[in-house]
C-alpha cells in the first residue's frame, strides 16, 4: 500500500495593508469630528492693577509704629512679627503695600516710630531697616517722657 503524503496546511495570514488603511481612516475621522476648545491659559483677560490718579487722594497723614518694651511692633493695634524676630517680614510687607498705595495716589508716605522708653536700640534699628526696605523716606520719631 502506498501512503499518500499530506499536503502541508497553509498558515492563515492576516493582510496588514488593509488594517493600516483602516487605522488611518479612523484617525482622520476622529481628528475631523473632534471639537477644539480653548485652554484656560489661552483665554485673555487682565488682572486688576494700580490705577493712576489725576490728583492726590486724601489718605491718612501718617502711620504710627509703636515699639513696646518687650519688642513687640504694633501698627493700628495689630501686632506684626514676633518680639524675637530680627527681620520684620510682616511689617516690611505692610509698609511696602502702604508705599505702593501712596505712590498710586500721588501722596507721600509718612511713618512715625514711637518706641517705649525702655525699648532696646537694636529693635528700633530693626524697625528702621523695615521702613528703609519699603523705600519710605518720610520717617519721624516720638519719645515718651
Amino acid at each position: 500500500m502506498r501512503r499518500l503524503k499530506k499536503k502541508p496546511e497553509a498558515k492563515p495570514q492576516i493582510p496588514i495593508a488593509p488594517l493600516i488603511d483602516a487605522v488611518f481612516l479612523l484617525l482622520i475621522y476622529f481628528m475631523v469630528t473632534s471639537s477644539l476648545e480653548r485652554q484656560e491659559a489661552d483665554i485673555s483677560f487682565e488682572l486688576p492693577g494700580t490705577v493712576e490718579q489725576e490728583e492726590p487722594l486724601e489718605m491718612p497723614d501718617e502711620q504710627i509704629i509703636e515699639i513696646r518694651a518687650d519688642g513687640q511692633v504694633v501698627v493700628n493695634e495689630y501686632n506684626y512679627d514676633s518680639p524675637q524676630s530680627k527681620r520684620l517680614v510682616e511689617l516690611q510687607a505692610m509698609l511696602t503695600r502702604l508705599q505702593q498705595a501712596s505712590r498710586a495716589n500721588k501722596t507721600e508716605t509718612q511713618v512715625t516710630i514711637a518706641p517705649a522708653p525702655s525699648t532696646r536700640h537694636d529693635r528700633i534699628i530693626n524697625v528702621m531697616d523695615a521702613v528703609a526696605a519699603a523705600d519710605i523716606t518720610g520717617v519721624n520719631f516720638t519719645i515718651e517722657d
